[in-house]
């Protein structure tokens, strides 16, 4: 598997930052607050990715941004498509049924981080339906007779990525391709800002690491998102 449940020393994955990150700041390197939705997958609590995402509220504190965070498990969400939500998905408005509060969250953000274990090479379920049910014709994407798909979200102008794999790097890049990441860092960049950035920090061998060496690339994420 890409994850696995780590107890992280409390010094490093605690801390207060699922509280400190949520505070409205106004001071950030870039001299603006960015307002980011973090979409968090991960079933366990007690992970190495929840971990992760609270590295990401601290770092993002410390720049002086605001954080939304969104954790798809902890809220329950329902990551089928339903048969009825498919016959209405070209159907704008009505395809908004049921999911209007997670596109106000996306519509509110100017950046969007995602921390989500990769599991058999691409995105968890739980993430790729929030995909397939939030991300709908007319309020994300629109997509006209002739050409590709045109975005509607040209206030998202940052997109962050951490997430961890089981296989080696170079495996995961030169054989598969890494599906993941072309699927964010191009399928979803498309639909956002024009020059929309990208970070993505990974781990690989998640099976084999230590725990100094999952420490400090904790450190290295929170450092990374310290900077936005």
């Amino acid at each position: 598997m890409a994850d696995r449940a780590v107890a992280m020393p409390r010094a490093a994955c605690e801390g207060g930052a699922g509280i400190v990150a949520r505070q409205a700041l106004t001071v950030s390197r870039g001299g603006r607050a960015l307002r980011v939705l973090l979409v968090h997958c991960h079933p366990v609590p007690e992970s190495f990715a929840h971990a992760l995402s609270e590295a990401v509220q601290a770092g993002l504190a410390r720049a002086g941004h605001q954080v939304d965070l969104l954790d798809l498990h902890a809220e329950g969400f329902r990551p089928a498509l339903s048969a009825e939500e498919r016959r209405r998905y070209h159907d704008v408005p009505a395809n908004l049924e049921g999911i209007e509060h997670h596109i106000a969250r996306l519509k509110a953000a100017d950046a969007l981080v995602f921390v989500y274990p990769t599991w058999w090479y691409g995105l968890p379920a739980m993430l790729k339906g929030w995909l397939d049910r939030v991300w709908v014709p007319g309020a994300t994407f629109s997509m006209p007779a002739r050409g590709p798909i045109v975005g509607e979200l040209a206030n998202i102008r940052r997109i962050g990525v951490v997430t961890t794999f089981g296989a080696p790097w170079w495996f995961m890049r030169f054989y598969l391709g890494h599906p993941g990441r072309k699927l964010i860092a191009r399928g979803l960049r498309i639909l956002c800002a024009k020059g929309c950035r990208v970070t993505w920090l990974e781990i690989d061998r998640m099976d084999q690491r230590s725990r100094p060496e999952l420490a400090a690339f904790r450190d290295r994420v929170e450092a990374a998102f310290a900077q936005w």
